[in-house]
């Protein structure tokens, strides 16, 4: 099975909950420390994993990091404290005491230093021979404290290291001289630090096996003399020269490192098998004077050659490497180097970008492939370099290549979920990037992602709905407009409550319709922007409110007033074409026979008919005939006649509220009862609901009869289409009750009792065959996209 589709560890959920329960497992200590209130003596991999997570999920803080001050129950052998704000204090007192083999203390901040760590585990005398790995990168060295004197407190004091990575520090030449003397270094990586002399690492030219030095800005050395030191190294076999400055270092550079290095790569590659023969690894991506002639010839000369570092070189097009099974190539020339580049170079954002670049154009031409194993590379890089808009463009256009249509469909929806969460991250990061937006929208756009796969919605609805106040691209409008009626659809009551209260929202989608209305043109971005705001007035009186407020009452009934007539002019279009300064155009009859708006329009006023405050606004006379002239007929599809049946069962269910002649309110009755009865049933789904709650006021029994009818004429059809939900919905929601008090009065309708007792009786066979069964009520919405 794939890595993406296995389910996550049983070890992995209990250690991220012991993460996010640390207060209640706790008790915290005078000086703010925690410590566990009781804890098993847990196995010593256990602990390192505790700390792991820690780190990974940004908890791990001076307070947390104290319950590893137990070093009986948590025994820490590879610790990782990765970018954790610690002080030197938390430090000492949490870690120090513990006999670690592997620390891993990079980018640290806080205060912490390398002189801090190197002082604390100095001080434990097992500390000094057990630890054999180190990691101090980006990290601030503080030297001043590590004066050599009688004492000295260095690197070798730590006589068991074998693994030393201080990249990107702030080493110097005496403790390089300091750190070659380490009996048993075999790891070395001295990247973007100032050192200027490498002649020190001839004190350990029979134990180095591994040496990084890429970035020496500050290297005071011929090429010929580099190249002289490297050939002594007799124990080496990984050797990295690469220059990650490709990019942007300008052509009068040649004088410079750059330029240096360069020389001395051109020296290696082309110095024969006599120099560095043993090496298995060799990077020299970015490098310039890199030529296919000397990678062939250095190729040819060592046979035992597992790995070569040639991205951003052109030379990775050599036939010598095609032919070389065993040897892995980080470039560019084809899907296998590329991918190899992006594992290898995880914490090199320029060559992730590089290697992202030519994975967007081979990608171009991978049609109808499934994927997942270069997508999780892309959510790697992603994921790294968050914050960098030049990774974040390229991934984004990656991702939509390799997610775009069907190829979505075969993807694990774990890797999906975590690459939506990139990319609404980066929307957030960089929201005035109009590529970068545009490359997210795209990725969002799929049924797959949108209907499937787990994700924030309601912070994607948030950020799309940003987005779209700005941008007025008419595909883009109506890929991002489907997106929001999608996400708005599949939101909770809560969070579409919390949407809705935003007002802003309402106008925006508002203002689609008016533009769309403005045209004449009935197309997909209507539709979406119509059942978004069908979806998200759905049980939400606030959104319902600030419909009414945006006068978005009017524009609907002129939209149902020309669906119904051919016969307006522009000047009867009054209210929107006041406030919008403009008028609708007579080309607005198209919606006439377009069922879907209608249905979209009525479903929406459904929604307010159903707020008892807001029903005062719709008691137009104008209004209610438009909707009485939609309940039936040979042109009316059955969709359109339940919607407009729910909008005026609602506003003549209290008599009390009803402030047009009551006359009206009675023939409105008689004919929705009427047209109840001719109503078939559709073949397909036309509307879910996420609660029968809103019926309950129209099933009492004091209710004219056509109320009624209308509401268990709903509640049949829903159940109908989908028992298991709907029946078991019922039950539990306490309707069964309501109909059987209705089923049981004297005073009930006959057409009323009649379709109560089907009902019921679909309840009963319901339990029958699915007891013991119970199945969670789905959040559906009216809307329907």
């Amino acid at each position: 099975m794939a890595e993406e589709s296995c389910p996550v560890a049983l070890s992995e959920l209990c250690l991220a909950q012991v993460c996010l329960s640390l207060d209640s497992l706790c008790r915290t200590q005078p000086d703010g420390s925690l410590r566990l209130s009781w804890a098993p003596l847990l196995p010593q991999e256990m602990a390192d994993q505790l700390l792991h997570k820690m780190a990974a999920q940004g908890t791990l803080n001076d307070r947390t990091v104290g319950i590893f001050r137990s070093c009986e129950q948590l025994r820490l052998r590879r610790a990782c404290v990765r970018s954790s704000p610690l002080s030197a204090e938390a430090f000492r007192l949490a870690l120090c005491p513990h006999r670690l083999q592997e620390l891993d203390a990079s980018g640290v901040p806080g205060g912490l230093t390398g002189a801090h760590i190197l002082s604390g585990l100095a001080s434990n005398p097992e500390c000094r021979a057990s630890l054999q790995r180190l990691t101090l990168s980006r990290l601030q060295l503080g030297w001043t404290s590590l004066e050599v004197k009688e004492e000295q407190v260095g690197f070798s004091s730590l006589q068991g290291l074998r693994t030393l990575n201080l990249a990107n520090t702030d080493l110097t030449d005496p403790f390089l001289e300091d750190i070659c003397t380490l009996p048993q270094l075999e790891v070395l990586d001295i990247s973007s630090t100032p050192v200027t002399e490498l002649s020190a690492l001839l004190g350990c030219r029979l134990t180095l096996r591994s040496l990084t030095a890429h970035g020496l800005r500050q290297l005071d050395m011929s090429p010929a003399r580099v190249i002289s030191i490297l050939s002594q190294l007799h124990a080496l076999r990984h050797l990295d020269l690469s220059d990650d400055r490709f990019v942007s270092a300008p052509p009068s550079s040649e004088n410079d490192e750059g330029g240096e290095g360069d020389e001395a790569v051109r020296l290696l590659l082309e110095g024969g098998s006599g120099i560095l023969p043993a090496l298995v690894s060799l990077d020299v991506s970015g490098r310039k004077k890199v030529t296919e002639g000397a990678v062939t010839a250095f190729v040819e000369g060592r046979r035992g050659l597992l790995f070569l570092g040639l991205l951003a070189t052109g030379a990775g097009s050599c036939d010598v490497l095609s032919g070389k099974n065993n040897l892995k190539v980080a470039g560019e020339a084809n899907e296998k180097q590329i991918c190899e580049s992006l594992r290898r170079y995880r914490e090199r954002e320029c060559f992730t970008r590089e290697a992202l670049v030519h994975l967007y154009q081979l990608t171009n031409d991978m049609y109808d492939q499934t994927r997942p194993d270069i997508l999780k590379l892309v959510l790697g890089g992603m994921q790294n370099y968050s914050k960098s808009l030049h990774v974040q463009l390229v991934a984004s256009a990656c991702v939509f290549n390799l997610t775009n249509q069907d190829m979505a469909v075969g993807m694990p929806h774990p890797l999906l979920s975590a690459v939506v969460h990139q990319v609404l991250e980066a929307m957030r990061s960089f929201p005035s990037h109009q590529q970068l937006q545009k490359n997210c929208l795209l990725v969002l756009c799929s049924d797959t992602i949108l209907q499937d796969v787990p994700f924030d919605r309601f912070e994607a609805a948030k950020l799309v709905m940003n987005w779209l106040s700005g941008h007025v691209d008419r595909t883009l409008q109506r890929m991002a407009v489907a997106v929001i009626s999608i996400l708005v659809a599949k939101l909770s009551t809560e969070q579409t409550t919390q949407l809705g209260a935003d007002i802003f929202i309402m106008k925006q989608l508002l203002g689609i319709v008016q533009q769309k209305a403005m045209a004449g043109v009935v197309d997909s971005t209507l539709k979406f922007a119509l059942s978004a705001l069908w979806n998200l007035t759905d049980e939400t009186p606030t959104a319902s409110r600030h419909f009414i407020q945006c006068q978005g009452l009017e524009l609907y009934e002129e939209v149902l007033e020309v669906g119904e007539a051919h016969t307006h002019t522009h000047s009867e279009l009054k209210w929107w074409n006041h406030s919008m300064n403009c008028s609708l155009p007579l080309a607005l009859q198209t919606y006439s026979s377009e069922s879907s708006i209608q249905q979209k329009v009525l479903g929406l006023l459904n929604n307010i008919a159903e707020v008892e405050e807001l029903q005062a606004d719709m008691m137009q006379e104008d209004l209610l005939e438009h909707v009485v002239t939609l309940l039936q007929g040979p042109q009316v599809e059955v969709g359109v006649s339940y919607f407009a049946g729910g909008v005026l069962a609602h506003l003549t269910s209290r008599q009390d509220a009803w402030t047009l002649d009551q006359g009206l309110r009675q023939t409105i009755l008689e004919q929705l009862h009427a047209a109840i009865l001719t109503w078939a049933l559709p073949e397909r789904e036309m509307v879910s609901y996420r609660s029968f709650r809103p019926f309950f006021s129209l099933l009492q029994t004091s209710q004219p009869a056509g109320v009624q009818l209308w509401a268990v004429w709903a509640m049949h059809l829903v159940c109908t289409q989908n028992g298991v939900q709907y029946c078991h919905m019922l039950q539990v929601e306490g309707a069964v009750e309501l109909l059987k008090t209705l089923s049981s009065d004297l005073d009930t309708h006959s057409n009323v009792r009649g379709m109560a007792e089907s009902i019921l009786g679909m309840v009963e066979r319901h339990q029958t065959t699915s007891n013991p069964l119970r199945t969670q009520t789905e959040k559906g919405h009216h809307g329907r996209s």
